[in-house]
């Protein structure tokens, strides 16, 4: 069992930056892999960037570069930097990861980008 915990999400004007943090119950040394994925109102959870148990990071095409995400195993956290934000990038973040055979979900953060 998991339990993760995101954070960092408010309010930022367009053209701003968030950073949103993830912390895992447990270490994450053994994760399959750890994600960023984000639902909009009236839309479907998307992946926007993923990092594989080797580091390897994945985004979303639609990003252009403007996200990194990256990990900690010291400190069992993944994070998500977050730059030149849109109105479009509004939505609850949520941080996903997989474990063996399970997936494991946070409640999400609220990430709201005003124009």
């Amino acid at each position: 069992q998991v339990q993760l915990v995101e954070s960092g999400g408010g309010l930022v004007q367009s053209g701003g930056s968030l950073r949103l943090s993830c912390a895992a119950s447990r270490s994450i040394f053994s994760f399959n892999h750890m994600g960023w994925y984000r639902q909009a109102p009236g839309k479907q959870r998307e992946l926007v960037a993923l990092v594989t148990s080797g580091g390897t990071p994945q985004y979303a095409d639609s990003l252009n570069g403007r996200y990194t995400i990256s990990k900690d195993n010291a400190k069992n956290t993944l994070t998500l930097q977050m730059n030149s934000l849109k109105p479009e990038d509004t939505a609850v973040y949520y941080c996903k990861v997989d474990l063996f055979n399970a997936s494991y979900w946070g409640k999400g953060t609220l990430v709201t980008v005003s124009s």
